[in-house]
């Protein structure tokens, strides 16, 4: 939870879905456009043209908000609304990015109203329009000034405001009941677009006027419930202006025709019954819509700079008075909305709020189609009216719009996001907050998991799925290192710790030994997965371990273990190597002198990571090569270890002794092929000699690894067998012995 979701956020809502949600959102839908452009609207699509834009406007925004009803009644609501539900399910990326771009959408609106109301009072008063631009800046000013002092009292006199806009309109459908005239709708039907415009131009200018769905989420914050009131209220706004737009679409084509509807911005009031209401309305409108944004855009930012995703952007997450006004965020609002003002164009705004909304939109709807088809279960929406499918077409749409309107535009806008996006990615925030990135993965994996299961295997398909008994991997952190090398970018690695001892008494110092060795992974950026288990023994934890970790094809096939420093432990130790031959588990020993295995920390010492865990040393990779039953793992994992980055200078090279020179040239040839078969470069080395173990520890000085094949010891061989391989070995510092259960070949 942010710092800015505590219980002083709730103390002060009281509104309901009426008050706080159906009231704003009707206000702000039922603005400056509908009474100021929604005539050009018509005059230039025509009246199934106006139709069709209402309807495919509505139809996005009741997609959206069937999926803002059906997620904000599965969380507990904050401050934030939009930004707050987006980032609480797509993560702190999405969230982030949206909440930016979002503020910006709702800051720039304000300019949007502000001017429309300048039109508006110009018009009325034609001795402003010298002064336009002062008058729009002085509106914008006492917007951010009732802000400022407190959102409350505002949303108190909506309802008076409601009540002008319901008293406007009744004078508007009076005048034109005397006026429409079926032929000069049937003259309306067809459109008449301008040089330049079309249906989506003209899309483009009236979408921002359904753009009011999101004025009561806005508030979230001082809302008594906002999953009750959300789902009612906003729906209910775009329900009832629906009817709206679509009568005054059928009005407006009946009463004047389409070059008086393009070129007369205030048509309405010329067909009103009562005019003065009509320029009464138009006021209570623009500046109810420029207040619900200016309320809107610092709660948006005030719960991003809470959340502090943006470091730069704390100094805003700041509350004011008892009520906890965003007031250091409203200043910030207000400077970009006199911006946009002295732009003061409004069909230049129109275009670039439209997008900023409809990606906002589109994000929201996919956060909903996410939550739900991942059918994570905490996705419990007391909505019930909204399914996966309708919240991916909303996505679905909200693009292809997008991309229709101004393709541009769009492009731009999603280099935008994406730019927000890779920038709080690469940051690597953390959120604090559950999300649903998780559930998303989980979903891919167990599917995915699933079909694994299903196909038949093939050795062309074999991967190293590496289990190391790793102990105490802070103080001996070789065995990890080498799991990684091997297995980096190709498998799966796990470290594993066996702890000896009762389960019961050592339950709880299981969860200490697996946070340990977590720290050590993101200590040493491995990727990796930890597991400890308790057993009575050794074996018995070793053999837990690889019959049960894992699932379906992503359980152990090889197993990674130390070799043991003295003769004492070889007993113990061959008849673990027989139980994993036993299980059908390949083997990799690692004979490392310069990794100290018995040092055991001190009681209470805290364990350090060994500062030349990552050492490659200089030198070739030799695979002492005695047939293919050991042979073809071997060759494999040194192909693997030589495709890191820090091993691609040492070189691979094939060895084998043979008894007489006569062999060297069939051997070498054998070898040459097996290069050519496997794909992999490799050095073959013939040598002639009756000494193995003297020509090994010779030919293999100077070797950064070499790797020898073993198998493992029958019962009551256990320390013949240790000393066979260490005299093979001898002095040689780094060794790993391997024992191939088979699954994999060369040549797939």
């Amino acid at each position: 939870m942010s710092a800015g979701e505590t219980a002083k956020d709730h103390q002060h809502a009281k509104f309901g879905a009426l008050g706080g949600v159906f009231t704003p959102c009707t206000l702000t839908i039922l603005g400056v456009i509908m009474f100021l452009r929604f005539g050009q609207v018509v005059g230039q699509a025509g009246f199934w043209g106006s139709i069709a834009i209402v309807l495919a406007a509505k139809a996005i925004t009741t997609l959206t908000s069937l999926s803002l009803s059906a997620i904000a009644t599965n969380t507990r609501v904050r401050g934030g609304g939009a930004y707050y539900l987006i980032s609480r399910s797509l993560g702190v990326e999405f969230g982030g990015a949206i909440g930016i771009v979002f503020f910006l959408a709702q800051a720039i609106s304000v300019a949007m109203y502000v001017i429309g109301f300048t039109e508006a009072l110009v018009n009325t008063f034609p001795s402003l329009a010298p002064s336009s631009t002062w008058v729009a800046s002085v509106v914008n000013l006492a917007t951010f000034a009732c802000v400022y002092v407190g959102a409350g009292w505002t949303i108190k006199v909506q309802y008076a405001i409601l009540a002008v806009l319901g008293a406007a309109l009744t004078s508007f459908y009076l005048g034109a009941a005397g006026q429409f005239s079926v032929g000069v709708l049937q003259e309306n039907l067809a459109p008449h677009y301008l040089a330049g415009e079309n249906f989506f131009s003209i899309f483009a200018l009236f979408f921002p006027a359904v753009t009011g769905i999101m004025a009561g989420a806005n508030m979230s914050g001082d809302l008594k419930s906002p999953a009750h009131a959300i789902p009612r209220g906003t729906l209910g706004a775009v329900a009832v202006t629906a009817l709206i737009y679509l009568s005054l679409a059928c009005v407006l084509a009946g009463v004047r025709p389409h070059q008086e509807l393009i070129a007369n911005n205030f048509v309405m009031r010329d067909v009103a019954a009562w005019p003065i209401l009509i320029t009464a309305g138009v006021f209570a409108a623009t500046l109810s819509s420029a207040l619900g944004s200016m309320m809107g855009a610092p709660r948006i930012l005030q719960a991003l700079a809470r959340d502090d995703v943006f470091p730069f952007l704390r100094f805003f997450g700041a509350a004011s008075g008892k009520s906890s006004e965003p007031r250091r965020a409203a200043v910030l609002s207000f400077v970009i909305a006199q911006c946009c003002v002295l732009l003061g164009d409004l069909n230049a705004i129109a275009p670039i709020i439209t997008m900023f909304f409809m990606i906002t939109y589109a994000l929201l709807n996919l956060a909903t189609f996410f939550e739900a088809v991942t059918k994570n279960p905490s996705y419990r929406p007391t909505f019930r009216y909204c399914h996966w499918s309708l919240s991916l077409l909303g996505a679905v749409g909200c693009l292809a719009v997008m991309l229709l309107i101004n393709w541009a535009w769009a492009v731009g806008s999603i280099v935008v996001i994406a730019a927000i996006y890779g920038y709080i990615q690469y940051r690597e925030i953390e959120a604090r907050w559950g999300d649903l990135q998780g559930g998303v993965v989980f979903e891919r994996a167990r599917r995915s998991l699933l079909r694994l299961e299903a196909m038949s295997y093939h050795p062309k398909n074999w991967r190293p799925i590496v289990l190391a008994m790793s102990s105490s991997a802070w103080n001996r952190p070789h065995l990890a290192i080498y799991g990684e090398w091997l297995t980096a970018g190709h498998g799966i690695l796990t470290l594993a710790q066996v702890v000896c001892g009762d389960v019961e008494k050592h339950a709880e110092r299981r969860e200490s030994y697996e946070r340990a060795l977590r720290k050590f992974i993101e200590k040493q950026e491995l990727l990796a997965f930890p597991t400890v288990v308790i057993a009575p023994y050794p074996s018995d934890g070793i053999e837990s371990l690889v019959q049960c970790h894992g699932i379906g094809g992503f359980k152990p096939n090889t197993v990674l273990i130390g070799w043991p420093r003295s003769e004492e432990k070889a007993e113990a130790f061959g008849a673990t190597l027989r139980l994993l031959a036993r299980l059908r588990r390949s083997i990799i020993c690692a004979r490392l002198l310069r990794d100290d295995d018995d040092d055991e920390p001190a009681e209470g010492e805290e364990e350090q990571p060994r500062d030349d865990a990552w050492f490659v040393p200089e030198g070739t990779i030799d695979v002492w090569w005695r047939g293919m039953e050991n042979g073809e793992l071997m060759l494999l994992l040194a192909h693997l270890l030589n495709r890191n980055p820090s091993w691609r200078r040492n070189p691979i090279r094939v060895l084998r002794i043979v008894p007489n020179e006569e062999a060297v040239q069939e051997v070498r040839g054998h070898i040459a092929n097996l290069a050519a078969d496997s794909r992999i470069r490799i050095e073959p080395v013939v040598i002639v000699a009756k000494d193995p173990p003297a020509v090994i520890q010779q030919a293999s000085r100077n070797a950064a690894l070499l790797l020898l094949g073993f198998e493992a010891p029958k019962e009551g061989d256990e320390k013949s067998f240790y000393r066979r391989m260490d005299e093979l070995a001898g002095g040689l510092p780094r060794v790993l012995f391997v024992d191939s259960a088979g699954g994999m070949t060369l040549e797939s």
